[in-house]
């Protein structure tokens, strides 16, 4: 199970500086007529035209970036604003300038943004102006509000990169075991929890796995983790976001601590960017009384999750 709807789990927002972004405004004029203005890392001025887009895609750099240059395999961690472009009018959908940023794959679903964003340098920028062909094309898509005519415009900040096997750095220090469940995995892949027959602990653990080298993690500061979260009583797997032979490009996922269940808000708080930490968590320190009953989470349940520290800002 993956990308479980639930307040610990939900992605919200990253506000990351990337080092090595730039900073020099830029504008750019297009075939399309769409304009872009502002530095990278604050949310641009984009003005698009008040007439009908034709059907031509449009990718531009428009800020090149000096940082990791990104390829088919890698995510990234970015701003973006998005618009729909329908006849002589415009709308911006969605800007995760007031939010937070999102983590992607670079072989996200709509080929007009990839086609964009492969190949790009952390630290660009990056116009792309997406017809329907290059989009969601002939069905649209109503979740989100976008009609099958639509063209899309992106402004694309990349702000940081993470390769598939992305995963804790540091020098392991425990695999846990005990009273407390074992925890194996190889470099790169998904760490196994092994969950003894004993009662879990009554109150929450924290137990560093791995030792990362980064910078210690903030209360109320955004993180992008790799994890996987399993329910004491089933010893089973409830939700994970690491790649699998079934989605090989799943990206990491950003959060905001403060917005989650208390034990992420608290639990990782000092631990070093770059870090493998399990959880343990009683029900008071997660969904409470009420459990999840989506994931098959009781009241009584005590949790097991295991993170993987990838970055972390402010």
């Amino acid at each position: 199970m993956r990308r479980l709807i639930a307040v610990p789990l939900a992605p919200l927002a990253v506000a990351a500086a990337v080092a090595g972004c730039s900073s020099s405004p830029a504008t750019t004029n297009l075939s399309q007529g769409v304009t872009v203005a502002g530095p990278q890392g604050k949310a641009p001025a984009v003005h698009i035209p008040a007439r009908t887009p034709d059907r031509k895609l449009v990718t531009k750099t428009l800020i090149k970036g000096t940082g990791h240059k990104l390829t088919k395999g890698d995510s990234f961690l970015a701003n973006f604003d998005l618009y729909v472009w329908r006849g002589k009018t415009n709308k911006l959908l969605f800007s995760s300038f007031t939010v937070m940023p999102e983590v992607f794959p670079v072989s996200i679903g709509l080929s007009g943004l990839q086609r964009a964003v492969d190949g790009q340098r952390v630290g660009s920028r990056v116009l792309a102006v997406l017809p329907p062909k290059y989009a969601y094309g002939a069905q649209g898509n109503a979740q989100i509000g976008i009609k099958p005519t639509d063209t899309l415009v992106w402004v694309v900040d990349v702000l940081h990169a993470f390769p598939a096997d992305a995963s804790a750095s540091g020098k392991q220090v425990s695999s846990g075991g005990g009273s407390l469940p074992a925890v194996h995995a190889a470099a790169g892949t998904a760490p196994q929890i092994v969950i003894p027959k004993s009662a879990p602990p009554s109150k929450m653990v924290v137990k560093t796995l791995i030792e990362g080298t980064g910078p210690a993690v903030k209360a109320g500061q955004s993180i992008v983790v790799r994890y996987v979260a399993s329910i004491w009583r089933t010893r089973q797997v409830f939700n994970d976001n690491w790649p699998s032979s079934s989605q090989p490009t799943a990206p990491p996922t950003a959060f905001k601590l403060g917005k989650l269940i208390p034990a992420w808000n608290t639990g990782l708080v000092g631990i070093p960017v770059g870090s493998r930490v399990m959880l343990v968590v009683p029900p008071a320190e997660g969904y409470g009384k009420q459990g999840n009953a989506q994931a098959g989470i009781r009241g009584t349940d005590t949790l097991v999750f295991v993170l993987d520290i990838l970055d972390a800002s402010s």
